[in-house]
């Protein structure tokens, strides 16, 4: 609700308020002035300041730059004055073994390769590759149709052999005692009348055509009176006759016995017990004399053969004793000795042949695997031990390394001894737990240095 009031009220205010304002209209424009000198003044300020904020910033970042530079200088020229941190080597003292490192294959002394020999089929295979056979075990059937008519014909002719000396004992040699009898009875009948003709011719009573006759007939039966004894004697015991038909006998005998020999080659058997290591036949390969058909190893002594390079021909010697483990099975290590030095080496490789004997093989070794053979040669309790890679010249005659002593790296003069497995044995010239830089290290002699917290 609102209030009204009078008019001469309401006009008499209006009044004082025109009047009040008109007054108030000087001051007001100069406060006004006041007011915008002040603001140009600040807005000019604040314009210098951040000039000079801008030009603050700019020189503070040069000079972070210069202290960060000053400062990576400062460091570089104490890590140069320091040396490079690098890894050393220390050198140990414990019980040390060298030992020559080869590897090679199982094999057995010798092996037995089997194959036929007769030319035939094969009609059977009871045996597979990799199966152990006892001695006298069945390999090889061979369809033995041919062996065993060649078997009978040699029977046969046994007997005819046989046949032909019974005719000449129970036949021929009685005819010719007969025939001998017969020519004593015409040489004396011949000769008879040989005299007679002899005393007729003297009587005058026949020509000498006559006597001539006689004499002829009486030599032609001496003749054959010899004839009719060797006969006889070719025919008896110690005659030639006689030794033919024997001989016969017996080359017949032995040409059956061949024949049932043959036969016997009808079955391929494994002539010593072992293991079949290959096998190249099959059911109805025809098989003849000289073709390999089968492999086998013999039950026995076990021997490893592995190729040494020559240069460590000087270490190794018969009895030296090994360590070997298969290929196939690294865990299981078994003992083995040096028996046998191949006195050639080869040329092509520059490895010599070297064999070991196993006395006790385990059962998990095969034909033909390959092994690691570790041969102990030499042996030191307690020696000074460093990695040959940080010594100089190892193989020179005055090998050398590099010593850390007081932070700098020393050259010093060592003599080394034996080595094996990447380490070297330390004859003189170091202590134990020198620390020695590796010959890979970048650092001369006199050079300074820092260790590597890790280093060995």
């Amino acid at each position: 609700m609102k209030l009204a009031l009078p008019l001469q009220v309401k006009n008499g205010i209006d009044r004082r308020l025109l009047r009040d304002v008109m007054d108030c209209r000087p001051a007001c424009n100069h406060h006004r002035n006041n007011v915008n000198s002040q603001a140009v003044g600040f807005r000019l300020n604040h314009k210098n300041e951040m000039i000079q904020l801008s030009i603050i910033t700019k020189w503070r970042w040069q000079y972070l730059a210069l202290l960060l530079a000053l400062c990576v200088l400062a460091y570089f020229s104490v890590q140069h004055w320091l040396g490079p941190q690098l890894d050393v080597e220390r050198v140990q003292r414990r019980d040390f073994v060298q030992s020559v490192v080869a590897s090679g294959h199982v094999e057995s002394p010798h092996r037995v390769d089997i194959g036929a020999q007769i030319t035939a089929t094969v009609a059977r295979v009871p045996v597979n590759e990799g199966q152990s056979v006892d001695a006298g075990a069945v390999l090889i059937e061979l369809v033995p149709d041919e062996v065993l008519a060649a078997e009978r014909q040699a029977d046969i002719a046994v007997l005819q052999a046989r046949a032909k000396l019974r005719q000449l004992v129970e036949v021929q040699a009685p005819v010719a005692e007969q025939a001998l009898r017969q020519a004593h009875s015409n040489l004396d009948n011949a000769s008879a009348a040989y005299r007679r003709n002899q005393d007729l011719f003297k009587q005058g009573f026949i020509g000498q055509a006559a006597l001539d006759d006689a004499r002829k007939a009486a030599e032609l039966a001496d003749a054959q009176l010899r004839s009719a004894q060797m006969q006889l004697d070719t025919t008896g015991s110690v005659g030639s006759d006689y030794a033919v038909a024997v001989t016969a006998v017996d080359q017949a005998r032995a040409a059956a016995q061949a024949a049932h020999a043959r036969s016997g080659y009808a079955s391929i058997r494994s002539p010593v017990a072992g293991v079949l290591i290959a096998h190249n036949v099959e059911v109805g390969d025809v098989v003849q004399p000289g073709k390999l058909l089968m492999t086998l190893s013999p039950q026995g002594k076990t021997q490893i053969v592995i190729a040494v390079d020559e240069k460590n021909l000087h270490l190794i010697a018969l009895g030296q004793k090994a360590l070997v483990s298969a290929d196939a099975y690294p865990q299981q290590k078994f003992s083995a000795t040096l028996i046998y030095i191949n006195p050639g080496i080869n040329a092509q490789t520059g490895a010599v042949d070297v064999k070991l004997d196993v006395p006790d093989a385990p059962e998990m070794l095969r034909q033909d695997m390959t092994v690691s053979v570790d041969i102990e040669v030499a042996r030191r309790a307690q020696a000074l031990l460093l990695p040959i890679a940080a010594v100089h010249e190892a193989d020179s005659a005055a090998p050398w390394v590099l010593r850390v002593e007081q932070g700098r790296a020393v050259k010093a003069a060592v003599r080394v001894g034996l080595r094996s497995g990447g380490l070297v044995e330390l004859l003189d010239g170091l202590h134990e737990g020198d620390q020695v830089l590796p010959v890979a290290a970048t650092v001369q002699a006199g050079q300074r240095l820092r260790v590597n917290a890790t280093a060995h």
